[in-house]
This record gives structure tokens, sequence and C-alpha cells, in this order.
């Protein structure tokens, strides 16, 4: 679904916020930080941290859904909805076989990368508040991170997602044998 259509539904729904809407809000997101949270005046600002922390998206209004409808204010699904609905076409991702392929390749990188996910993840062309958004949601589960950077890497790249960029990030962040392994499982599963 595209940027700037979500956006724009965003800022619908804030236009409809009141005061003490956004109040409400701010008192549940307490991951956003204080310091963000005192900055804070218009629902927008909230959307906008909450995009940086990877919690909402163009094809991520769930936490959104949960918010409204926490603060009674379920009349504004409707927007939401009608956002959905307006998206017709199916999101943009890669084709099934360069899927399958990615799919064979996040078994692989999730046994074996660990604790440098993020040094991959920059190399994707994630930026740093995504990495920290992705360490934060999954803290504690190392398997997970990696399984969320890679979603993240996919819904950036959209259609143009190929597995071939996956293993060059590996191997620039010296991950050979992740890499190695990786081609090895492509070509005994004849994805390769």
């Amino acid at each position: 679904m595209d940027n700037s259509r979500f956006r724009a539904m965003l800022l619908a729904i804030s236009d409809k916020l009141t005061e003490n809407n956004v109040s409400d809000l701010k008192f549940l997101c307490p991951e956003v930080g204080k310091k963000k949270l005192e900055k804070t005046n218009k629902g927008i600002d909230l959307f906008e941290y909450l995009i940086e922390r990877a919690a909402i998206g163009p094809d991520n209004t769930e936490l959104l859904r949960k918010l409204l409808n926490q603060i009674g204010q379920t009349v504004l699904l409707n927007v939401i909805d009608e956002y959905e609905r307006g998206a017709g076409s199916p999101p943009d991702v890669p084709d099934p076989k360069e899927r399958e392929k990615i799919n064979i390749a996040t078994e692989v990188i999730f046994e074996r990368l660990g604790k440098k996910w993020r040094q991959v993840g920059r190399k994707l062309g994630l930026q740093e508040t995504q990495l920290d958004g992705i360490q934060e949601k999954h803290s504690r589960d190392l398997e997970e991170q990696v399984r969320e950077l890679i979603r993240q890497w996919m819904k950036m790249r959209k259609e143009n997602a190929r597995v071939e960029d996956l293993i060059k990030a590996l191997r620039d962040c010296k991950q050979n044998l992740t890499a190695d392994l990786v081609e090895k499982n492509l070509k005994e599963h004849g994805a390769h």
C-alpha cells in the first residue's frame, strides 16, 4: 500500500482527535519514550513516532485500530477501513518464486546470524530507527529480530526484494559462511 495514502489517512484521523484523545493515546504508548511524548501535542506527531518504530505502517494498521478502540474513537476505524478498501490492488511483493528463495534464505540466516543482524540490516538499507524498533519489539528473541528484519526489508523493497541482495549484505558484513549456507540450501531446494 502506498505511503502517501497511508499518511493522508493518518492526517485525517489526527484532525478528528481532541486534545484529550491525544493525551489518552500518549498514555497508551509509553514505549515511544517520555521526552518524545512531552513534545507531542498532535495525533500526527505520535503516529510519526510509531512509524519510526515500525509499530504502524502502510500495511500494518493493527496497533492503530487497537489504540483508537481503547480511547473510544471507534468511529475513526471507518477511516482505516476506507483506506484499506481503497488499496484494492495486492501489496507489492516479490513473485512467489523469489519469495520462496527468500524464505529458504531466512531459515538459514535466522539460525546463524545472531547479534550481527543490525549490521546486515544497515547493509540492506534499513534506518537506525527501524532497527531500534525491531530490537525493542522483540527484545528477548534474537530469532524474531532476524525474521522481523527480513520482513521489514521485504516491505521496503516490495517486488524488488531479491535473495541475491540478502547474500550480498551477508558477504559485505563478513558473514561468508552464512552466505555460503544460504546458497547451498537454495541449490538443494532447486531454487538457485
